[in-house]
């Protein structure tokens, strides 16, 4: 299963009820934080989920709004009393920005390991596998999926044929290996095929484009950015990149994902509820986003 939370979705500015767009993944206990704005932190103490057991915080992008807070961010992990590395995850140029920051806190305690991603790379962090795609905006930009694959079951009626004794089956399920009366079992000579996994999509700041529907495909769960509510704000969200409520909705439709969480409004959006029928109307199971919505994903039987 997964953990999912919204630790904040504005854009631009933090607001008095709305802190800078962020998202947090728990699994297995461990945490990955995507994105760091300004407040993030106090947001993020607001959830509960402490700070101790991040072990990656991912960027989309270098603009302000989405990594000004990470000096407190990193400060506030190592006062938890962390000791293990944690990593840095972004597109080309994150050493260069994290470094600058960190002239104002050099007293991390920790090791911290910069990821600067290329193009079609995936990553495993955590148990999760990460893909990514190159957002439209008017910087360098990451939109990001989360994959949390799962094993086949344990094919008994393969492991009859193979003649290996019951008593060793936990055996090989665990270690992944086995040897017997001569002969090496591997797991994969008796495990059927892969189950679905859970999938969990994420982008901010920008256009709609191709590439997303893919990232985005048959999710459980898909966080776009609705900067705008208003259809009539389109000649707006083409200037800036960004992109509408139906917009979002329309990539959600097209990627035939379960669910889809609006975040990263404009600071003039004061209450995106009052625009969701913009959603809903082309993907009915749209929510409106908000600081500490969050729900467990489990995997389907």
């Amino acid at each position: 299963m997964l953990d999912i939370a919204l630790v904040g979705t504005g854009g631009m500015m933090p607001m008095p009820e709305r802190f800078l767009s962020s998202m947090m993944i728990r699994i297995n206990g461990k945490l990955i934080l995507v994105d760091c704005g300004e407040g993030t932190q106090v947001s993020l103490k607001k959830i509960g989920w402490g700070f101790k057991a991040i072990d990656a915080i991912l960027f989309t992008h270098y603009h302000a709004d989405h990594i000004s807070g990470l000096v407190g961010m990193l400060l506030a992990i190592a006062n938890a009393g962390r000791e293990e590395k944690v990593k840095l995850i972004g597109p080309k140029g994150l050493k260069y920005v994290v470094e600058g920051l960190l002239r104002i806190a050099q007293d991390i305690s920790y090791e911290i390991e910069y990821i600067e991603l290329e193009e079609c790379e995936t990553i495993n962090v955590s148990g999760l596998e990460i893909n990514f795609a190159s957002a439209v905006h008017s910087v360098k930009c990451n939109a990001y999926s989360f994959n949390l694959r799962r094993k086949g079951k344990f094919d008994t009626e393969k492991a009859k044929t193979l003649n290996i004794p019951k008593k060793m089956w936990s055996v090989l399920q665990r270690e992944g290996r086995l040897e017997y009366n001569g002969k090496i079992y591997t797991s994969d000579m008796v495990m059927g095929g892969e189950r679905k996994g859970i999938k969990v999509a994420y982008c901010t700041d920008s256009r709609p484009f191709d590439e997303l529907i893919k990232l985005a495909e048959n999710a459980d769960l898909f966080i776009c950015e609705g900067m705008y509510g208003e259809n009539e704000k389109k000649p707006k969200a083409l200037e800036n990149k960004h992109m509408l409520f139906s917009e979002a909705a329309n990539i959600a439709k097209s990627a035939n994902v379960k669910e889809l969480w609006l975040t990263h409004y404009s600071p003039s959006l004061s209450q995106p509820e009052e625009f969701i029928s913009n959603a809903k109307d082309i993907f009915e199971n749209t929510f409106a986003g908000y600081d500490g919505m969050n729900k467990t994903i489990y995997f389907e039987n």
